[in-house]
């Protein structure tokens, strides 16, 4: 979802508020304005936004649908496809509109329930606050006043009333699903996330009946004929007299619409549901595990059916560590091996306690029959799929967010040197930025291999990697004036030579600019979002003239 579909929306919550808020300006509603003041249109306006948001709240994080709609459209435009790259952030957007426009509907109605208690006290005949007040004796009468009685207060109506107990239950939720949502709760707590999260059946339940109390009543549009509010509202004394042209106003509230609105999306997300429960549920066989010293472990596994495209991910669960936690990672094998494989770095309780369940622990091999069972949901596509639909592509990995490179990079392997297959991609420059040397290791034998090949070939300059060492230490700093005496890098065992400190992305991009004249240079990252912002200016400012730097990055 990326920035111009983000513009679009932000363009029909506008217009919505607008519409709604001038559409209970009319005179239909001149009586409930006379209750209730401008609270009314402020209620009403932000209930249109929610309906609209809450549409599209399940929409972005349907992975099986966006993948199916990546893959049809990637042919017809890889624009539109970029789009659903950038799902969840979109999702907490519409999440935020969402708690912006239920604050602002609390707000107006806490106002409505009290002009609503002040017409009911307010006990004078010579009021038409009063008048409408009194309107409608029983419980199907025609009234506009909710609070039928003095005797009463808002905070009662409010959990008596079906729009009351509703609204109180999606408020709740709606709380607990964003202040759980947080990453500090999200990382350490996953539990925590994973049960209050599912609140949102609760929240969608209660949104769906929240309209059926019809608190919110306007005149029929039969009584506005016989009651037009510009002639009669200062003649109610007159209403319901013979010959007096002003009959007593009938109110009715709104067909309750909520359903409409959702009903399309619920079904698409159970769907989804149930298609993650049908491949969750397929036999996933571990074939290798490997431990790495860099503290990362590698699974190879087999599930029957599984294919996959570079750079794409997949979820994997373990009953035997949690059956609530699911973890997206990047799958770092090729579409061309018959397995395929993530590789996991064990930074957390979760990883931790996979990496022991698969002996990272014991200094002895560990029996096939001994290792956990593991579930797989996917594989999800993601902007990496595209890397060879450029003929000139930048892929900038650092620490672990190398892995969907490893895919590419041993496809272009299987595909340029194994099986001589030409390729769309004439030229790909990697970096990769690494806090530490021990990070280089599993990465490193795959470029060594790749790059003995390509020289062999005599296609060694398709591939031009840069290695960044971004904290030094000591004896990183004594390799620094060693390096340039060694064939080798003495840090990768590469002929390229890790560079120290930080990339100078003006010369990288300035360099590649003028190497390729007329091209679109695809520009893919996995890492944080600091290197992300200054890798997507870096691209607007480059791209100007006949070379355009096309900016994509990974999300999960």
């Amino acid at each position: 979802m990326g920035s111009y579909t983000e513009i679009v929306w932000l363009g029909i919550n506008v217009f919505l508020f607008v519409e709604f808020y001038l559409k209970f300006l009319v005179d239909r509603w001149f009586y409930t304005r006379v209750l209730l003041g401008h609270a009314l249109p402020w209620a009403r306006a932000p209930a249109a936004c929610l309906n609209f948001n809450c549409m599209l709240i399940l929409l972005p994080v349907c992975r099986n649908l966006l993948s199916f709609l990546r893959g049809s459209i990637q042919c017809c435009s890889r624009t539109a496809a970029r789009q659903l790259d950038r799902n969840i952030t979109f999702h907490k957007l519409v999440a935020y509109m969402i708690a912006f426009h239920t604050a602002v509907h609390i707000i107006a109605h806490l106002f409505n329930f009290e002009y609503f208690m002040d017409a009911q006290l307010n006990r004078n005949s010579s009021l038409l606050t009063f008048v409408l007040s009194e309107i409608g004796s029983g419980d199907n009468a025609s009234f506009l006043n909710p609070i039928r009685s003095n005797e009463t207060n808002p905070t009662f109506v409010m959990f008596t009333t079906v729009a009351g107990l509703t609204g109180v239950a999606i408020t709740l939720a709606l709380i607990l699903i964003i202040t759980s949502s947080v990453e500090v709760i999200r990382r350490s707590y996953f539990e925590v996330f994973w049960y209050t999260h599912h609140l949102f059946v609760l929240f969608f339940v209660g949104l769906v009946f929240h309209g059926f109390g019809r608190i919110v009543r306007g005149q029929t549009e039969n009584s506005t004929a016989t009651n037009n509010p510009l002639v009669c509202a200062n003649r109610f004394e007159e209403w319901g007299r013979d010959g007096s042209g002003c009959e007593v106003p009938v109110f009715a509230g709104n067909q309750p619409g909520t359903w409409r609105w959702v009903l399309a999306p619920i079904i698409l997300y159970v769907c989804e549901r149930l298609v993650r429960f049908y491949r969750s549920h397929q036999k996933v066989v571990i074939t290798k595990v490997v431990m790495h010293p860099s503290k990362t472990l590698e699974l190879q596994m087999r599930r029957k059916g599984f294919h996959m495209e570079v750079g794409q991910y997949v979820f994997i669960q373990c009953p035997s560590v949690s059956r609530l936690e699911w973890h997206p990672f990047t799958l770092t094998s090729a579409p061309e091996e018959d397995y395929f494989s993530a590789h996991i770095r064990i930074v957390g309780d979760w990883t931790q306690a996979l990496y022991e369940a698969c002996g990272g622990d014991k200094n002895e091999p560990q029996e096939a029959w001994k290792l956990p069972k593991v579930a797989i949901d996917g594989p999800f596509g993601t902007a990496s799929e595209d890397v060879f639909q450029y003929e000139v592509v930048m892929l900038v990995g650092a620490g672990i967010g190398v892995t969907p490179f490893a895919s590419i990079l041993k496809s272009v392997w299987y595909k340029r040197i194994q099986n001589n297959q030409e390729v769309f991609t004439k030229n790909i420059y990697f970096y990769w930025l690494c806090p530490e040397t021990q990070a280089f290791e599993w990465f490193a034998d795959l470029l060594h291999s790749l790059e003995g090949q390509m020289e062999e070939r005599g296609v060694s300059d398709f591939l031009s990697y840069n290695m960044y060492l971004t904290r030094w230490k000591q004896e990183d700093a004594e390799h620094y004036w060693v390096q340039h005496q060694a064939e080798n890098d003495p840090i990768t065992g590469l002929k390229q030579k890790t560079h120290f400190g930080k990339p100078n992305w003006d010369n990288e991009f300035t360099s590649i600019a003028s190497k390729h004249p007329r091209t679109k240079v695809g520009v893919f990252l996995c890492g944080p979002p600091q290197l992300g912002k200054s890798l997507e200016k870096q691209c607007l400012s480059y791209s100007e003239g006949e070379v355009k730097f096309i900016f994509n990055k990974e999300n999960f």
